[in-house]
């Protein structure tokens, strides 16, 4: 398949044929088994205007497509509507999530191996993305690997980056958030997102859903909120998400990794499983 063919086709084959068959996706377990299942992959235009009302509600601070394309390439003239930005999301594996289930205070091991390890796959798979892109005569970027990629601190948020891969992922049709901030998406919250900004055309991927937590049942119906006893430090209650709470039992971890798994890395998940969206839209929502 050559990109001006079908580029929205292309694209995609490319990420999941990464994902498929790449050495990166791996836990670097004994079993090296892969860290990610198969991906979805969705688009949105550079022109979108969810990405100017993510400077008002995330921060001034962060990037809209065009501004990091033109930090990647100063003095190139470009308009925002030439930009595609490339989204996936990552799909934990049945045993990762079967194991952080079972978790009541710290992660699993294969979950933070995921994190760890999967992590670095998903950059490679940003990297590859991009070069895939330019032998093709597209120009690309992944904000998350550019040099001005940061945390910030948010007046609304307490802190949050200069780009998100979740509003990337939610604007281009993946998923919508619920309570614990998390990213519902049609194969679930366990999951890791990554995106690349592109000067290509690609059709927008549909959104279904108009409301930002449209998947989430407690914020549908009035139902569930499982996530909130899934939290071992009470960071997630009916009022939201403690994101400061939340990041100091994951940095907590550290020292519990370190002792029980024998590498560096920090992180929790558990609001992520055994909760009805791990891994779907949980009801008839779709």
């Amino acid at each position: 398949m050559k990109p001006f063919d079908d580029p929205a086709g292309w694209v995609t084959a490319v990420i999941q044929d990464f994902v498929r068959e790449s050495p990166e996706n791996t836990l670097r377990n004994p079993a090296n088994e892969k860290a990610w299942e198969e991906p979805l992959v969705g688009f949105s235009r550079g022109d979108d205007p969810l990405y100017e009302k993510y400077k008002e509600v995330v921060g001034p601070f962060h990037w809209t497509p065009g501004e990091v394309f033109t930090r990647t390439f100063p003095g190139t003239q470009v308009e925002p509507g030439e930009l595609t930005v490339i989204s996936w999301i990552l799909p934990q594996t049945e045993p990762t999530k079967a194991d952080n289930r079972k978790q009541d205070v710290y992660p699993a091991e294969r979950w933070m191996r995921s994190r760890v390890f999967g992590e670095k796959a998903n950059d490679k798979l940003r990297q590859h993305v991009v070069d895939a892109l330019g032998e093709a005569g597209y120009a690309a970027v992944a904000p998350v690997l550019s040099p001005g990629w940061e945390w910030q601190e948010s007046e609304r948020y307490v802190f949050a980056s200069n780009w998100s891969e979740r509003h990337a992922a939610y604007a281009s049709g993946l998923g919508t958030f619920g309570l614990c901030d998390g990213l519902i998406t049609p194969v679930g919250k366990a999951m890791r997102a990554g995106s690349v900004v592109a000067r290509i055309r690609i059709p927008p991927t549909p959104r279904p859903y108009e409301d930002h937590r449209a998947y989430c049942l407690f914020f549908a119906d009035g139902t569930c909120g499982e996530c909130i006893a899934r939290c071992p430090v009470g960071a997630i209650t009916e009022a939201g998400h403690d994101k400061a709470r939340c990041r100091a039992h994951a940095r907590g971890a550290e020292e519990f990794v370190r002792a029980n798994f024998g590498f560096e890395g920090y992180g929790c998940g558990l609001c992520q499983t055994g909760v009805p969206c791990e891994s779907g839209v949980p009801g008839s929502k779709t």
